[in-house]
This record gives structure tokens, C-alpha cells and sequence, in this order.
């Protein structure tokens, strides 16, 4: 089952920025995390060291009813980091070990669509899975009290490996929360809306698909959540989004690799529109990576 037990979430001090964090201080409560909230500023931001500290003392005053200690919150941490959002998110959650990153994307569709947004750029880089949450989202229920609820949890998988990843991080979700699962298959082809009309060996792979499906899914799992499984023909990333508006999805779990729909299409393809249209929050799932090790200089003085 997976562990949480540290969430990052960067914060700018805005309005947006407290959106969410109230996603990462319900997580943090759901797995009795530790929450780390990331300042990032300018390298060249601070004058001298007395500057340093009256704006860290200005942050910690910001972010006190996260860090008093109080019963009712987890256990909170604040970071300063001098460096861009981009770099320092990730850096800074590989140096405190993070289990997931929760951030806000303020969805600018032109400024992503040719320059990527710092989500977008976060996800591609950070060590650990990311919940990208919007502004026009539809909230967890129960969001602001220690008990929020999630009712439905859809997995995107193509049954890879890191499709597999994004399972493991839904069902533990649904769980958690005792919420139904939802399994969805994206078969990129165009799907005729005549059944005859289908190309051969098209049959063959819905059925394929709705077997491993099947598979995928604990047969325990099936004691403590509703377990639903689809396979659909079509744009990947268009299949993914009018099954969550169909069914009223509260969080979609994407893995990070793999053909098809997942982060190997390249984030101009599906996921990015994924993150940038979805009706609910999105993880993407990746493999936690481990601290890097600098191996040890051979005889002549170089590295092997």
C-alpha cells in the first residue's frame, strides 16, 4: 500500500496558492502526513542577511495557522528557497524527501500552450507524484474540515509499469476514502458507431483490454470499494475527460510514462491537456527517486 508521510506544497502566499493547500492539509490528515509548505523566491531576492530574516520572519507569520500546534492540524513545516519555481520545487522536495507534491496551476491556456506551465514543468521534473489541482475544479466534498471526502477516483492506465504506479496511488485514495474506483482504457483508434464497421481484431482488443482490467484490481479490493472498469475507442486524452464530466470524477491518476496517454506522449499530447482541462484534481504518478550518489573516484582519479 503506498505511504505518505511528507506532502510538499509551494505556495506564493496568494488566494490560489491557499486553494491548495487545502487539498495538501487534507491529505495530510488522510495519511497523518507531515505538510511542508515552499516559498520560492529570486536568488538575488534578499540584500543581506538582515533582509533574509525579517522576510522569513514576515513567512512564518503568514503561514502560522499551519504551524501552530494544534490537534486539528498536521504537523507543519515552512521553506524559504532561493531559486525559480521550476528547479526549486523539485530540488526541494528530493532534499526533504517529499512523498508528493501538491501545487496549483492557474491555467493560462495560451502561456501554457507555448511555454508550459510551472505545473506542467514541476511534473516533468519532481521526484516524487504531483496533484495538480485548478481554480475551476469541483471540490472534494468536506474539503475545509478534517474529514473531506472523495466519492470517485478515476485511473487512466495503458497497463504500464508506471500505469500500474498510478493504480497502487488510487486504490490506496479510494481506500482511504472508501470511495469507488474507476479503471479506464483509452483505445487510441477512431471507433466507428456502427459495431459492423469495425476494423478486424478491434473485438479481440476491447476484450484484451477488459481483461487486464480485471486484472489490474486486487480481488480484495472489492470488500471495502465499488470497482468499475471501461475500455473506450477514441482520443485518449478526450476519452479521459468526458469520462470524468460523465461521472462526476473527484481526482484522475495518470502515470508518468508509457504509450498511449500517459507522459512518453510528451506533455504537448495528452497529459498536458489532461492537466489543463480535467473537471477535477489530476496526480500524476511517478516513481519515487532515490538521492542521487556520487560514486567514488577509481585509482587514476576518475569517476568510473
Amino acid at each position: 500500500m503506498i505511504q505518505i508521510t511528507r506532502i510538499l506544497c509551494p505556495t506564493d502566499l496568494s488566494p490560489q496558492s491557499d486553494a491548495a493547500l487545502q487539498y495538501a492539509v487534507a491529505l495530510a490528515h488522510t495519511y497523518g502526513a507531515q505538510l511542508l509548505l515552499c516559498h520560492c523566491v529570486p536568488p538575488t531576492f534578499f540584500v543581506d542577511e538582515a533582509d533574509r530574516e525579517r522576510y522569513r520572519e514576515k513567512f512564518e507569520a503568514a503561514i502560522s495557522q499551519y504551524t501552530r500546534e494544534d490537534e486539528t492540524m498536521p504537523k507543519c513545516e515552512g521553506i524559504i528557497v532561493e531559486d525559480d519555481p521550476v528547479t526549486g520545487i523539485p530540488k526541494t522536495a528530493a532534499a526533504h524527501r517529499a512523498d508528493l507534491i501538491v501545487m496549483r496551476s492557474r491555467r493560462r491556456p495560451l502561456a501554457a500552450a507555448l511555454m508550459g506551465s510551472t505545473a506542467e514543468a514541476v511534473c516533468r521534473t519532481a521526484p516524487c507524484p504531483v496533484l495538480v489541482t485548478h481554480a475551476h475544479e469541483v471540490e472534494w466534498e468536506g474539503l475545509n474540515s478534517e474529514e473531506p471526502k472523495i466519492k470517485r477516483v478515476l485511473v487512466a492506465t495503458d497497463f504500464s509499469n508506471d500505469s500500474e504506479l498510478a493504480v497502487q496511488y488510487g486504490l490506496s485514495l479510494a481506500e482511504e476514502h472508501q470511495a469507488e474506483l474507476h479503471l479506464l482504457h483509452a483505445l487510441p483508434v477512431a471507433l466507428s458507431p456502427a459495431l459492423a464497421a469495425m476494423p478486424t481484431g478491434i473485438e479481440s482488443d476491447f476484450q484484451r483490454a477488459a481483461r487486464q482490467l480485471q486484472l489490474a484490481v486486487p480481488s480484495e479490493a472489492h470488500l471495502w470499494c465499488k470497482v468499475y472498469q471501461a475500455v473506450r475507442a477514441g482520443q485518449p486524452y478526450r476519452e479521459i475527460l468526458t469520462y470524468a464530466e460523465e461521472h462526476n470524477i473527484d481526482l484522475i491518476c495518470l502515470g508518468e510514462h508509457g504509450a498511449g496517454f500517459t507522459m512518453r506522449a510528451l506533455f504537448g499530447s495528452n497529459s498536458d491537456r489532461v492537466l489543463r482541462q480535467a473537471p477535477c484534481p489530476v496526480l500524476i504518478a511517478r516513481p519515487l527517486k532515490p538521492t542521487a550518489v556520487i560514486p567514488p573516484a577509481n585509482g587514476n582519479g576518475t569517476k568510473p
